[in-house]
Order: structure tokens, then C-alpha cells, then sequence
């Protein structure tokens, strides 16, 4: 597989994640750590079906422990930040925040050795958290003190996707189909989390089974898989910089559905956001040439 194969195949992930918020939404009112547990329970038994059906069971024996950790906190970190952040704030607005993680895995890519972090890549990441500025404040709307907790959940939720992203291409070793045990194990942690911390309240109907089902086939599901052979095999600069579409698609896709109404503000966010994620980019794309 070429390097540049595999970053297109890690680029599918973001056109699935594109429809995370709308499942999200539409899985309302479970809670985050049960959703948790249905959608990663879905994810890490197609993989383990598609590990044993190409013969990978073998190779997941050799993986340390530690990596399974990692990777097990990574996943299900974000995901249980990113279910309760869309609980606590407007979907559009947490999401658009929660997607910051492109810009920042441009930023925190530019540590890594070989790797050189550029005055263009600074100025990206003031125009980004300038949109997720206008989002906190409320643009026109004014301030909503009662959505900052969901805020503070999607900027961690951001943080947390774009640190595992980057520390990720130190295990490029690692086989892809370690990603199944990642997904497992983050059902079974989710489980007694979900008993002592929450209601049982199951998908309501089938709109509500149906987005729960979706989760786990795609965003949460498929979309670990082709992300890991992105970050991995990949080239990591491009594929943050070129995940500038996550925002805007995201939104897109919450404002035709009908679960959020367009606005000045919402659109002034989502443009500031890629537009910094674009700057961004450009400098990776300069300091190729």
C-alpha cells in the first residue's frame, strides 16, 4: 500500500464522522456511556469477524498491552466526551468545536521528528479557535452559560482525538486489526460506568435504534479502521490538514436534516474554523514543496 493510498483510505473516515452529530442526535435520550457500550459493542465484533475472516487473529497476541490500553482510552475517551458534550450543548455548536481536532493534529503533528512547525500553522490555529470563540460567546445569540459545560466536554473531546491521532504513528507496527480489541474493550469499560453513573434508557423507537446501529457500523465503527491505516501508513500532516472538511460537513449535514437552524453565527464558526485548518495546510503543503 502506497503512502498515499492509504491517505485517502484515512480520509474515509472523516466523510463518516461527517455524520457522527446527526446519529448522535437522533440516538437521544441514551445516555453517553450506553451508547458507548451499543456502539462500540457493533464496531469491535465486525472487526473481530473480519480479523478471523482474513486470518489476523494471530497477530493480535503480539500486541503490548500498553497498546491496548492506549488505543482503548483514545477511543473510548473521545467518544464518551463527544456523547456528553451533544447532551449538554447544541449539536451544531459542540460539533463544530469537537472538530477542531483537524487543526490541531497539524499543530501537535509539527512536534514530532522530522516534522517542523510554521509561522502559518500558528496563524491557522488563531483563525480556528477564533470560530470556536464565536461559538462559546454566542455570536449574535449572546452568551449561553448553560452550554459551556457541553463546550468545555467538545474542546477535550478535540484534544483527546488529536493527541491519540498523532501519538498513533509511534505504533505504526501495530496491526490495524488491534483496532477491534480497542472497540471491545471500550464497551466492557463502558458498561460499569454506565451502571453506576447513569439511567437505563435504551434507543427510543426504531429512528432511535436505527442512528444507535449506524453509529456503531460507521463513525463508530468502520471509520477506526480506515482513520488507523491513515494515521499510520499515511501521511499524517496532509490527512489532518485535508480533515478540514469534518466541520463543514458535519454542519452541513445537521442544518439539512433539520436538527439545527442556520445562522449568521453557526456559519461564521464553521467558516473561521476551515478557513484556520486551510491556513494551516498551506504551510504543511509549503514546507513539502
Amino acid at each position: 500500500m502506497t503512502r498515499g493510498i492509504a491517505t485517502w483510505i484515512g480520509f474515509g473516515a472523516v466523510v463518516l464522522w461527517g455524520t457522527l452529530a446527526l446519529f448522535t442526535v437522533g440516538s437521544a435520550p441514551t445516555p453517553p456511556f450506553l451508547l458507548n457500550a451499543i456502539c462500540f459493542l457493533i464496531g469491535g465484533t465486525l472487526g473481530m469477524i473480519w480479523t478471523a475472516a482474513t486470518g489476523g487473529l494471530s497477530q493480535l497476541r503480539a500486541v503490548p498491552l500498553r497498546v491496548y490500553a492506549f488505543g482503548t482510552l483514545g477511543l473510548f475517551g473521545y467518544h464518551a466526551l463527544y456523547f456528553s458534550a451533544l447532551r449538554l450543548a447544541p449539536a451544531a455548536e459542540a460539533s463544530l468545536i469537537a472538530y477542531l481536532w483537524p487543526l490541531l493534529i497539524v499543530l501537535l503533528s509539527g512536534l514530532l521528528p522530522g516534522e517542523k512547525l510554521r509561522a502559518g500553522h500558528v496563524v491557522g490555529a488563531v483563525v480556528g479557535f477564533a470560530g470556536a470563540a464565536l461559538i462559546v460567546t454566542g455570536g449574535a445569540n449572546g452568551f449561553e452559560a448553560d452550554a459551556l459545560p457541553g463546550y468545555a466536554l467538545a474542546l477535550a473531546c478535540a484534544l483527546t482525538w488529536s493527541s491519540y491521532s498523532v501519538v498513533s504513528r509511534r505504533f505504526g507496527t501495530v496491526p490495524t486489526a488491534s483496532v477491534a480489541v480497542f472497540c471491545l474493550a471500550s464497551a466492557a469499560l463502558s458498561v460499569p460506568l454506565h451502571l453506576m453513573t447513569e439511567q437505563t434508557v435504551w434507543p427510543q423507537g426504531p429512528l432511535g435504534w436505527a442512528s444507535a446501529v449506524a453509529l456503531g457500523l460507521g463513525p463508530v465503527g468502520l471509520a477506526f479502521y480506515v482513520w488507523d491505516i491513515g494515521v499510520k501508513r499515511g501521511d499524517i500532516q496532509i490527512l489532518g490538514t485535508t480533515s478540514y472538511a469534518a466541520p463543514l460537513l458535519s454542519t452541513v449535514v445537521l442544518v439539512v436534516a433539520g436538527v439545527a437552524a442556520p445562522s449568521v453565527s453557526l456559519a461564521g464558526a464553521a467558516i473561521l474554523i476551515t478557513a484556520g485548518a486551510l491556513l494551516a495546510a498551506r504551510a504543511s503543503f509549503r514546507s513539502r514543496g
